[in-house]
């Protein structure tokens, strides 16, 4: 993979080593519940990076949490609080660790789901070929190609890629599915999308939060996307996407808006811009937020809460011999 590639799209990530610095700060060990939420609170209000966007009022959010705090509450109890405090955040990058519970957000259950499997299989592609983590064959003849890529935890190799491109060089575009992909590794984002481009190009900036004020950011820097040396495919790609779409694959949404090639079909993703990272609370429990903002071309932050489709689509539940979302996706394509 292009070095350059990798550098420019892990500079949000290497950005925020600084912040562990400044996160895992030494502490007196306590099991004070009133310690705690006082800790957790001031550190959420010290770097957490989407007040303003969301709206969020923290000195109230403070104030309406502080009366369920009492000396002799037990742990289970205390979790409890300090998990709903931070699901006030509403960003599955928030979380809570206990020995014994996990708090999460989980924001795509607001919304209706927008993937069936085996409306795919048994009604589009009922033969699948596997190629690493992605999943793959035509759709609707010859001149279409289906790639599904189900979770950016899973690696994607050099190798995978050029398999899949070589055996669809003759397609008239490609449908690559990112729905119900909840992110994960951010350095998989540009293996894959700078098989799509022929030439560098800026695709948006990222910017940390780095001050006591909640406005207080870093100069936003900007991430690129340079041509592979070898195998590419710039014909026309659809990339399907819902609330299920997160965190990286909302990074990855974001940045198809700088290319005239590539198309957003579906709903809006779930959003997960900003970059987590965290510490430890005096009693030992983990904890993590964002604390980076997701900046487009034009330097406007509304990442956090979803990158909208180019053509938007939902799947109807009422008939599973149909999915609409690739249907657009194809038609598009034809």
């Amino acid at each position: 993979m292009n070095k350059l590639s990798y550098i420019s799209l892990a500079l949000a990530v290497a950005s925020l080593t600084s912040c562990e610095r400044i996160f895992w700060e030494e502490n007196l060990a306590s099991n004070d519940p009133r310690e705690n939420f006082e800790y957790l609170w001031n550190q959420v209000d010290r770097h957490y990076s989407y007040f303003d966007l969301k709206q969020i009022d923290w000195n109230e959010v403070k104030a309406r949490y502080n009366d369920s705090i009492s000396d002799g509450m037990s742990e289970e109890e205390l979790f409890r609080v300090l998990g709903n405090m931070m699901n006030e955040l509403r960003d599955d990058h928030t979380n809570l660790v206990s020995p014994f519970n996990i708090s999460m957000y989980e924001v795509a259950l607001n919304y209706q789901p927008n993937y069936n499997e085996r409306t795919i299989r048994d009604y589009y592609i009922p033969e699948m070929m596997h190629t690493g983590s992605l999943v793959h064959n035509f759709v609707g003849g010859d001149s279409i190609a289906y790639v599904r890529y189900s979770s950016f935890v899973s690696p994607v190799t050099n190798e995978d890629m050029d398999f899949v491109l070589q055996r669809y060089e003759n397609t008239k575009g490609l449908i690559l599915d990112l729905r119900a992909n909840g992110g994960g590794n951010m350095l998989n984002i540009p293996l894959i999308m700078e098989r799509f481009v022929d030439e560098r190009v800026l695709t948006g900036y990222n910017e940390t939060r780095n001050g006591v004020g909640h406005d207080d950011f870093s100069e936003p820097e900007g991430f690129y996307y340079n041509t592979y040396d070898g195998i590419r495919y710039t014909k026309p790609v659809m990339v399907l996407v819902d609330r299920g779409s997160y965190s990286a694959t909302t990074f990855f949404s974001l940045t198809t808006k700088a290319l005239d090639n590539v198309t957003l079909v579906g709903d809006t993703t779930g959003g997960g811009g900003g970059l987590p990272n965290g510490g430890q609370l005096p009693n030992g429990w983990t904890y993590r937020f964002s604390v980076s903002r997701l900046l487009d071309l034009d330097k406007v932050n509304y990442a956090e809460q979803g990158v909208p489709p180019d053509i938007l689509a939902s799947f109807d539940w009422n008939d599973l011999t149909k999915d609409e979302i690739l249907e657009r996706a194809m038609e598009e394509l034809r």
